[in-house]
């Protein structure tokens, strides 16, 4: 299909400036839109923890222009190790190998280093407005009217929610969090740690029962290294999630007495961190991820959770085709149709692979049993045969469940 060229052109807010936004921001610019971007911090966050890019996401990077980019900022993990409840090495994979991944098309990056790719991409036909948040959103006929914390209205053809799975704009027009939410058992800290056991390139995973410790070396022997603590409870009401440092404590006391490892030393420095982030590990469902002249768009509409490994990787394929449909006619509605019927089983099998997550999250002693069981005699075996890619065979099929439409401008 053709683009069909529009009688004025049209424009857009976006709120959130990391991977969706810009990402969605990039293809409607392609497309002639006015395109203005609102991100609640001052700056587009570099480092951050890994994230994974395949499948179907690499060929939106490619259209992109930015897959050599996104080549050279891969940090090639080598291996990872899981530990038993006494902090003793039970085995190691290769991560490559238990996600199917194949050479020169998987690729694993900081997720700022992709932030600051999008951003290079966008930053000099894209206005980007920093330090300010959405505060009231009033639809029209043929406009959505916007108020901001900082700055003064503004009045855009559309608006569009890319902003995480606490996503300002989804409370605003589509209701409180608790009705999308689907909570997964956990809660997690992250913030970095000094790289006191040596680590390069490699992974290491402490597990006892409704408890993990993780330290994520990125690159060769850096001087401060991603740490994890996860811990199963209940879902902790909104008001405790919105609260940083009641969710630090939370952290802090599912810790106390595992005298592991480096677990202590993890929680003493979860305690002072400055880095410090927490969170519930949950999932959005949503029946329709828009509402007349609004539209939600990546973690926002449909996070998968950290356990799933893919969230920016459905991020980036369903801002494309958003953007993709949006371009191709003026009947607004039936694009936000088309787009979600093309992508809504893509976002929900790799949602699914959050079940496989139970291999990193372990509730019970005896499915904990059974896990380092599998570490000590399965994986061997699998690995002396070249078996390894079997453990990823699910993730590589979700990963690639979908084939990115052409491109509208294409003609």
């Amino acid at each position: 299909r053709g683009s069909v060229p529009v009688s004025t052109p049209r424009s857009a807010l976006i709120s959130g400036a990391s991977i969706a936004g810009p990402t969605l921001a990039y293809w409607l610019r392609r497309h002639g839109w006015s395109v203005t971007v609102v991100e609640r911090y001052g700056i587009i966050r570099g480092g951050g923890y890994p994230i994974d890019i395949r499948g179907t996401a690499l060929e939106v990077m490619e259209r992109m222009g930015a897959l050599d980019r996104v080549r050279q900022a891969h940090i090639d993990t080598q291996k990872a190790t899981f530990l038993s409840p006494r902090g003793e090495p039970l085995g190691s994979i290769d991560p490559a190998m238990a996600t199917s991944g194949i050479s020169g098309r998987d690729f694993e990056l900081p997720r700022g280093s992709l932030a600051e790719i999008l951003w290079d991409l966008t930053k000099d036909d894209v206005e980007y407005v920093f330090n300010d948040s959405v505060t009231s959103i009033q639809q029209g006929p043929d406009r959505v009217d916007v108020e901001f914390e900082r700055t003064p209205p503004r009045s855009f053809d559309f608006v569009f929610g890319a902003d995480g799975l606490h996503s300002n704009v989804r409370r605003l027009v589509f209701g409180p969090e608790s009705e999308f939410d689907t909570y997964l058992g956990w809660c997690f800290a992250g913030f970095t740690y000094p790289n006191r056991l040596g680590l390069g390139r490699e992974a290491l995973m402490f597990n006892v029962p409704g408890r993990v410790g993780s330290l994520y070396a990125v690159g060769d022997n850096p001087e401060r290294v991603h740490a994890f603590l996860v811990y199963e409870t209940e879902r902790p009401a909104d008001s405790v999630l919105r609260d940083a440092e009641e969710m630090r404590r939370r952290a802090i006391e599912a810790f106390a007495g595992i005298d592991v490892w480096e677990i202590q030393g993890m929680v003493a420095t979860l305690a002072e961190a400055d880095d410090a982030y927490c969170d519930s590990v949950s999932q959005i469902h949503m029946d329709s991820w828009s509402s007349g002249r609004v539209a939600l768009v990546g973690d926002a509409a449909h996070a998968t959770s950290f356990l799933s490994g893919q969230g920016s990787s459905v991020s980036l394929v369903t801002a494309y085709v958003l953007a993709n449909e949006l371009g191709a006619t003026e009947d607004y509605a039936a694009a936000f149709q088309r787009w979600q019927e093309l992508t809504r089983e893509f976002a929900k099998v790799n949602q699914q692979l959050a079940d496989g997550g139970t291999m990193v999250c372990v509730s019970s002693a005896r499915s904990l049993r059974i896990r380092n069981l599998a570490l000590r005699r399965v994986v061997p075996v699998l690995a002396r045969l070249g078996l390894m890619r079997m453990l990823g065979r699910q993730q590589f099929k979700a990963s690639s469940a979908m084939t990115l439409p052409a491109d509208s401008l294409a003609g």
